[in-house]
């Protein structure tokens, strides 16, 4: 494996067969507003670039990478070496080696899991209405959900059976948003109300690593790295490193992805 070395690679206690990454701007064939390692096909990037940046990640993973059809939602897939790009999901779990689960961000909060055996791995896309979910169980609950589905493991191990990284997103800086967004939230979970600042008249200014962090915690994990929140880690201040649908409009598609030797 050969990774471009302004991509991201977790610092974490995953076991030695888990492998993991998140791509920036670097290393790609797109070109301006795309430029450069724009991994969405999309966007309105030349698929030609698209194609290219594609097969180059996948010869840097060294793994076959998964693209899914992300739509905002909670829907978990089980993904394989034959599953289909364009499956629709917002998180993808693996047990199989040589498949990489990916997530595809430009602001929202990519997630990347595994549990502690090693034998498990998974990746989510935690945008505000996934995270939220309906009636408080999101992505996260059904990602999680997943995971002992298919490890299960005795009841006093929960806590710490699964160790999760969260990558770049908008920062609580940046991300704006309105009364509904406060309410998805803190109508289930009185403590997330604290992961949002008045911001004018009806916005506030909301913390989307802050409230992963939450979720996963009431879920039992307690081994939690990557993004605190912190200006290095907002894709809408990191201009030059990190593509931002909010900061561009027009903006291309990183990649996080996890996978097992």
């Amino acid at each position: 494996m050969s990774f471009n070395p302004d991509w991201l690679v977790p610092r974490w206690p995953a076991p030695g067969n888990v492998r993991a990454m998140c791509t920036t701007r670097s290393g790609g064939q797109s070109v301006a507003p795309y430029d450069a390692f724009n991994l969405g096909d999309h966007v309105g990037d030349d698929p030609a670039a698209v194609r290219a940046n594609r097969l180059k990640l996948a010869q840097a993973l060294g793994a076959r990478p998964v693209f899914l059809s992300q739509v905002h939602g909670a829907q978990v897939e089980q993904v394989s070496v034959d599953t289909a790009h364009g499956t629709s999901a917002d998180a993808c779990i693996t047990a199989q080696p040589g498949v990489a689960c990916t997530i595809m961000v430009a602001d929202c909060l990519p997630v990347l899991l595994t549990n502690a055996q090693g034998s498990l791995v998974a990746a989510a896309h935690a945008g505000w209405r996934g995270l939220a979910g309906q009636g408080g169980r999101g992505i996260m609950e059904q990602v999680i959900e997943s995971f002992r589905a298919l490890a299960p493991v005795d009841n006093a191990q929960e806590a710490i059976e699964i160790i999760a990284w969260l990558g770049p997103c908008i920062g609580p800086k940046a991300f704006e948003v309105g009364d509904e967004v406060r309410h998805a939230f803190g109508a289930q979970d009185r403590a997330a109300r604290a992961m949002f600042r008045p911001h004018g008249d009806g916005k506030w200014l909301a913390d989307l690593q802050g409230l992963a962090r939450l979720r996963l915690r009431a879920l039992g994990v307690t081994e939690i790295y990557g993004n605190d929140g912190t200006s290095p880690w907002c894709t809408v201040s990191q201009t030059s490193r990190f593509f931002s649908h909010r900061r561009d409009r027009v903006s291309g598609r990183m990649a996080a992805c996890i996978w097992l030797d």
